[in-house]
């Protein structure tokens, strides 16, 4: 037997499902001989690739992690001390194991089906419970990007908050972490904004400020008393925004003690690695009489249809969605991942736990301090929690050689350096330093009184901002500190949460594929994971290799000159483009360039991005079959053609069709001087087949979590980087701390220079893995595995948009707006789909009154067909409710899901069977995903706002409280 020794396994095999007898099948369904046909009926001729795409020759997964070895060890681990917001963490095992590595985690949707998705749920309110009890604040947020975007939300909602409306400038402490101050520079400009940094000690305020925001523990260190500063700003109507560090808050007087309004901060140091800058969960709390303005998405709780205790994502559907060009946030995703991770270091170590580590953290800075100090080295900062400050004059540049001799690495600013002690410091550590601060001095550790001093640690913090107040007192936190509970606990709240471990989740827009185990085993390598966004570029060439290769790939994929890598979410990635398109005008003088044509079928982060880059919306019709209408399109950019900066469009459209008339649709807006913004959303329909320079368009955002399969974490995180035509890339964002500087860069959009850096290795290696052949064959598996269920379901549900040749592309939208005569609502088909064991599509949007189906390249023609039956089913099920064979309020669809206490329940008084409730199927009986919990109250829970864990014996629910409830979507 002759052997083949050149075989070499296919990533694409493993990452697109559908085998050579399937797709044959599909292909036979669908109508059409081969996928090139298919493609030929779905992609217009016009906009097609007229060569493959540029890149290397695909690896398999053995040989990549190989390689990306050896890129990995260019980076060098040194031990940080850097701090400015980044520290290093100890990761608890079960946590990183259970949840950062779980796919049970990590292949999440966002929440908007809070049934089955109970566990995250609860994992969010734990975090939200723990940031309200640490910043002593009334009301928080399930998490932010990151702190600086925080920060600029928190300068945002005082802006709109102000009674003053000629008040117009916003005061920045100079303490205040420079590139936190970077982002409210871009943040602040369109809206004419004005910052004033100075000294919070000095400054005279005055009516003309509308808000102020300082850091704690200062940018330095130096732990301020902020109480008078406070009191004065209130005098004046000035609300005050508080950058607090969570973890000094175990020891610090949390600022809602003294007069903070607002306080931002970042999560990261509560057992989230660095990653070279993300991705962290950051937090926002503020005060119960703002919950209505706060920013981001807030949990709560609630009941569900028998009363009991249930979570669901709070007030979901104000700011873009409702709001869209009013709005001031765009925020569509957050760090839910990180934030659950957070939120668990803080049950596993609960309040003693978590004290004793902000204790040996303040111990380990004084320790050092007063062993300089002995040296005759003079410690700046008087009260601090873990920074100290240090003028070191000409023996910077020794200290500095010695610390790089040692693996350490400090923050430097002239000749003044800090340094921020964190949990993984030890005394050893603390010997080293003093070793070496010694040694430049001609001294020795025997000059310093090192095991008298270890012995006899003092605080510095002054008794009046001593924190003497209670927090994380709630059963959660005190409860599994030991790692048998731990696990337990973690395993019981995902077994509440459907993800893609259980089913296809076919989100329309939402791309849920597969995130390949090789994809999402180097992002806690220590080579990826330990190391400081603002460490010395020398010691991170494994990462600059990683962007570099990255940038020159979605430069090719996209057709554009290059990218920028630091947007963190898909609609901060709109942001950026909107910001460097403005940039852009206005370097050429034409300023009054502030019209954005944006079609009425978009999303509701593309006018509120646009509201929030200080443009004007005008919007552009649709026609009856969901194209952008040309005429409506031409005659309004001809009547703004002096002041149009660009048109939004998302391609292929928001209605998943691919428009053929999109080059003329790009023509017309460049003939008028404006440039064209597309939409990245829909990628996955476009990789390898045509690209958004080819149909004409200027800047683009790429969702990395989705085309490039970064997981969506529960609702984060995300990626969203931008690219440019040659023409824009001068103006790609900078960074006020690390320079990357293309000559004429916007300021920063994120807090760090590559946004959520470790987390880009994931794309990296879905493009490294697919090569050229397998990503194009990924985008049209996904337009065959679409256009499969379009033809089997077209005969059920009315589908909406098609394209010429009556195909859909990588999803499409189903019609269920006629059920609503006989009172079948489109949530009703969204809940039943749980009992089935399906996640619901994209539910109305971007049509009420329909759901949007997105099945993705790695779903095999089995799952599909297992989908197909599932809404099959449930249409005859609609079917028997038009035809008065079933109730039309007690039927199964309006009593889903149905929850296993229903189904086994003593009582039942249905007049359909309970096999029917649960099992509707056979195929559901052989493996059942149960709904925790029945249809929740959304109503009852946006009246009684609870936003933290409340005493499970305290609340319980009055009889008559639940009798009529009133669902919401």
């Amino acid at each position: 037997m002759k052997l083949n020794t050149e075989y070499q396994e296919k990533f694409q095999n493993r990452h697109i499902a559908p085998n050579e007898a399937d797709t044959a099948e599909m292909l036979k369904t669908t109508g059409v001989s081969s996928l090139d046909e298919l493609i030929a009926q779905t992609v217009p001729a016009s906009i097609r690739l007229k060569k493959p795409l540029n890149l290397p020759p695909a690896k398999s997964e053995f040989d990549y992690l190989n390689t990306l070895r050896q890129t990995a060890s260019k980076n060098k681990v040194f031990k940080s001390y850097i701090g400015q917001g980044y520290y290093d963490v100890i990761v608890p095992g079960v946590i990183q194991r259970n949840i950062l590595e779980n796919p049970g985690w990590y292949t999440q949707y966002t929440p908007y089906q809070a049934e089955i998705a109970q566990g995250r749920l609860q994992a969010l309110l734990n975090f939200q419970t723990m940031v309200i009890d640490l910043t002593g604040m009334e009301i928080a947020n399930a998490s932010l990007l990151d702190e600086g975007t925080a920060a600029a939300e928190a300068m945002f909602m005082q802006y709109t908050l102000r009674k003053n409306h000629h008040a117009k400038v916003f005061f920045v402490s100079e303490e205040v972490y420079p590139q936190t101050i970077d982002i409210l520079k871009t943040r602040s400009e369109p809206y004419g904004i004005e910052l004033q940094i100075g000294d919070h000690r000095t400054v005279e305020l005055n009516d003309n400020m509308f808000g102020a925001i300082v850091q704690y523990p200062a940018g330095d260190g130096e732990v301020y008393d902020y109480t008078g500063f406070a009191a004065k700003g209130h005098e004046k109507g000035i609300k005050l925004t508080v950058v607090a560090d969570l973890m000094s808050l175990l020891l610090l007087t949390p600022p809602g003690e003294w007069g903070a309004d607002i306080v931002v901060g970042t999560s990261q140091r509560f057992g989230v690695p660095m990653g070279f800058g993300g991705p962290h969960a950051a937090f926002f709390a503020t005060k119960e009489e703002y919950k209505r303005s706060i920013p981001g998405r807030i949990i709560g709780v609630t009941i569900d249809s028998a009363g009991d205790y249930a979570l669901r994502m709070a007030l979901q559907t104000r700011e873009q969605h409702i709001r869209r060009d009013k709005a001031t946030s765009n925020i569509c995703t957050a760090q839910a991942l990180l934030a659950i991770m957070a939120g668990m270091y803080g049950v596993y170590h609960g309040p003693k736990g978590l004290k004793l580590i902000a204790e040996r953290i303040h111990g380990l800075a004084i320790l050092l301090s007063e062993s300089l100090s002995d040296l005759g080295y003079k410690q700046l900062n008087d009260a601090y929690f873990d920074t100290l400050k240090f003028d070191l004059g000409d023996l910077v540049g020794a200290i500095h050689a010695e610390a790089l001799n040692n693996e350490m690495n400090f923050h430097y600013k002239g000749s003044v350096v800090t340094i921020s002690i964190d949990e993984t410091t030890s005394p050893e550590d603390i010997k080293t330093m003093v070793r070496f601060f010694a040694k430049v001095k001609g001294k020795s550790l025997s000059d310093v009184n090192f095991d008298e001093i270890k012995g006899n640690i003092q605080t510095v913090i002054p008794v009046a901002q001593q924190r003497t107040s209670a927090y994380l007192t709630h059963p959660l936190f005190n409860t599994h500190h030991s790692e048998h509970e731990m696990l337990r606990y973690i395993k019981s709240l995902e077994t509440r949460d459907l993800s893609l471990c259980h089913s296809m989740i076919a989100l329309g827009s939402c791309t849920m594929k597969l995130n390949a185990t090789t994809e999402m085993v180097p992002v806690t390598w220590a080579e990826f994971s330990k190391i400081h966004p603002f460490a010395p570029a020398d010691q991170v060439g494994g990462y600059m290799q990683l962007f570099d290769e990255l940038n020159n790939w979605l430069s090719e994929i996209t057709g554009f000159a290059a990218m920028s890598l630091q947007p963190n979410a898909g609609a901060q990635g709109e942001y950026a483009g909107l910001m460097v398109i403005r940039a852009y005008h206005m370097d050429r003088g034409d300023v009054h360039r502030n019209i954005v044509l944006i079609p009425s079928s978009a999303h509701g982060t593309n006018p509120a991005s646009a509201a929030m880059a200080g443009m004007k919306i005008v919007v552009v019709k649709c026609d009856e079959n969901g194209n952008i209408d040309v005429t409506d399109l031409k005659e309004k950019a001809e009547q703004h053609k002096h002041d149009l900066s660009c048109l939004m469009v998302t391609y292929p459209s928001t209605h998943g069709v691919f428009e053929e008339g999109i080059i003329d649709i790009c023509n017309i807006i460049h003939e008028n001087g404006g440039q064209v913004y597309m939409d990245g959303a829909n990628m996955n329909a476009q990789v390898g087949l045509t690209s958004p320079a080819n149909i004409g368009a200027d800047v683009c955002h790429l969702n990395l979590h989705k085309t490039f399969c970064i997981p969506h974490g529960g609702g984060g995180p995300g990626m969203g980087p931008i690219g440019v035509a040659k023409h824009l890339v001068p103006y790609l964002p900078g960074h006020a701390v690390v320079d990357i500087d293309k000559g004429k860069s916007i300021h920063a959009v994120s807090a760090a220079p590559w946004g959520s850096a470790s987390i880009l290795i994931i794309s990296h290696a879905y493009i490294a893995m697919m090569g050229a052949e397998g990503l194009t064959d990924a985008t049209k598996y996904a337009i065959l595995n679409a256009n499969y269920i379009k033809t089997r379901l077209e005969h059920h549900y009315p589908v909406l948009y098609s394209g010429a040749h009556g195909r859909c592309a990588h999803e499409m939208i189903l019609d269920c707006r006629a059920f609503k005569s006989f009172g079948i609502e489109v949530i009703d088909i969204a809940k039943r789909l749980m009992d089935y064991g399906f996640h619901a599509p994209t539910v109305s949007f971007p049509v009420a009154g329909t759901v949007m189906v997105e099945p993705t390249e790695s779903e095999p023609k089995h799952e599909l067909d297992r989908f197909c039956d599932a809404m099959i089913s449930i249409r005859y099920e609609i079917d028997d409710v038009e035809k008065d064979q079933s109730d039309k309020v007690n039927n199964p669809l309006k009593n889903a899901p149905h929850t296993v206490a229903v189904v086994t329940g003593n009582h039942w008084e249905h007049t359909y069977t309970r096999q029917k409730a649960a099992f509707p199927l056979p195929y559901v009986a052989a493996y059942k995903f149960w709904p925790s919990v029945g249809r929740v109250n959304d109503t009852y829970g946006d009246r009684t706002l609870i936003c933290s864990c409340p005493p499970l014996t305290d609340y319980e629910f009055e009889e008559s409280e639940v009798t009529t409830p009133e669902f919401g979507t």
